[in-house]
């Protein structure tokens, strides 16, 4: 008599309670050995390939792309065959809480790493400094220490890591129809934006022309339809229908649920709000004395410092249950930054011990790290303060989200130029607007104003 087995969704993070489905690599029906990828499922940090508890006959698989499980469902059941290798009863699956590195997967984890293809925003980056903070936003996301690695996989002859996919698959692009220039014929994931950029892999463009030159003589009218449907889609970015009237019918705002990086999100921003008593002061930073040639965001990173190390009731964790504090010696800064997925806040560590050269290289490392979601679970928290440089798109001052057990947060807005009183006069100087925000519960009004007199001071100074 055959066996069957129900596999259950495992936690792929610390304590995450769900995630989603982004690719199935077997359907019903089929046969599939120990150990051999069953699934990607994107969670709050990364996109986890899941390999096969069992090796036998796939009887069925509990959702489709984009939809979302919770940890502890049914995600698929086997029929187990007793003629292909089997995990002992107890063995680790690499999956289980704790044990997220395993060895086997640790190995192919270096080849994948998209650092060629970051080799040219690098250049740009440089080139153009105004740029380099165009990836900050007001938040702070916390996260779990588990590291997923990915590797390259071949499905259907094209070979890609998880997260590669489930982009490809939000941008409408045929990873099929994209030249690979990664290591080993893989996809990566500056060739699927690009191939976005140009539209030269879109999804069911194939097969487009040839329709079109069929119809070509008796209607010619029709060849312009498929023109106006690139522009929109009755797909969502999951690839799944958003109308529930026919094609011809227009339907806005139909609600989507939220997923991975923008799920956890909404879940820590309402924790914050519900536990943390938040006041927000807000002044401008003078920097008329900069010299030429001095970085925004290392100056921001500076000031903190300086700022915590005389104030180090800012730069501290609180614990709203036990009513504890603890104050930290080093400086490690939550450094926002805004994706399409939604909001990553990495960790910039020891700043309190890097110049400005070390703080713009590790911040470029990390905003390339986030980007080609390459980056370890463990560098999206422990933080001990928060930066949001919003003002590169625009706002002047906010009221940041303090994030427990983080007690402060520094917001920076768009700098402008004001008339300012100087001896004999008014002259025009150029100022940066400032907010930070703290859990008065763990600091006083006069801790977190000498907090940001500290900053406006070692702002105001040359360099």
């Amino acid at each position: 008599m055959s066996q069957t087995k129900n596999f259950n969704l495992p936690d792929l993070g610390e304590g995450l309670p769900d995630a989603t489905i982004v690719e199935w690599f077997v359907k019903e029906g089929d046969v599939i050995k120990l150990d051999e990828p069953l699934v990607s499922m994107e969670t709050a940090k990364a996109v986890v390939e899941v390999p096969s508890p069992v090796s036998g006959k796939v009887l069925k698989l509990s959702g489709a792309a984009g939809d979302i499980i919770p940890t502890g469902s049914v995600l698929a059941s086997f029929e187990i065959d007793p003629n292909l290798p089997q995990r002992a009863d107890g063995q680790d699956t690499g999956h289980s809480h704790g044990h997220a590195p395993a060895p086997a997967a640790a190995a192919p984890t270096p080849p994948p790493i998209p650092t060629a293809p970051t080799a040219a925003p690098a250049v740009a980056e440089e080139a153009k400094a105004e740029r380099d903070d165009a990836g900050t936003v007001v938040g702070a996301m916390q996260s779990s220490n588990a590291v997923h690695t990915e590797q390259a996989l071949a499905v259907g002859g094209v070979k890609a890591v998880p997260a590669v996919r489930a982009t490809a698959r939000k941008l409408g692009v045929d990873l099929s129809r994209v030249r690979a220039t990664g290591a080993d014929g893989a996809v990566t994931m500056a060739d699927v934006k690009q191939a976005a950029a140009n539209g030269t892999a879109k999804l069911g463009a194939a097969p487009a022309p040839v329709a079109a030159a069929a119809y070509a003589a008796p209607a010619p009218a029709q060849v312009s339809a498929p023109v106006q449907s690139e522009a929109r889609t009755p797909l969502s970015a999951a690839g799944k229908p958003m109308r529930t009237q026919p094609p011809g019918v227009v339907a806005k705002g139909q609600p989507e649920p939220l997923k991975g990086v923008r799920r956890n999100m909404a879940r820590v921003m309402a924790d914050a709000h519900s536990k943390v008593v938040p006041t927000t002061l807000n002044d401008d930073a003078d920097i008329h004395a900069w010299l030429p040639g001095n970085d925004v965001t290392a100056r921001l990173v500076r000031s903190i410092v300086v700022a915590a190390q005389k104030v180090p009731a800012m730069n501290a964790w609180f614990d709203g249950e036990a009513l504890t504090r603890t104050l930290h010696a080093q400086v490690d800064i939550g450094i926002a930054v805004d994706t399409d997925d939604g909001l990553f806040v990495p960790a910039l560590r020891n700043a309190d011990m890097l110049d400005a050269r070390g703080i713009r290289e590790g911040v470029n490392r990390l905003r390339e790290q986030v980007e080609s979601r390459s980056i370890a679970a463990s560098e999206l928290s422990g933080y001990t303060i928060s930066l949001s440089n919003f003002g590169m798109f625009a706002g002047r001052y906010a009221t940041p989200v303090v994030v427990p057990p983080c007690v402060a947060i520094v917001g920076a807005g768009r700098a402008r130029h004001q008339m300012t009183p100087v001896m004999g006069g008014v002259e025009a100087h150029k100022v940066i607007p400032l907010s930070v925000t703290f859990d008065h519960r763990a600091a006083t009004g006069g801790e977190a104003a000498r907090f940001l007199r500290a900053m406006m001071d070692d702002l105001a100074l040359a360099s």
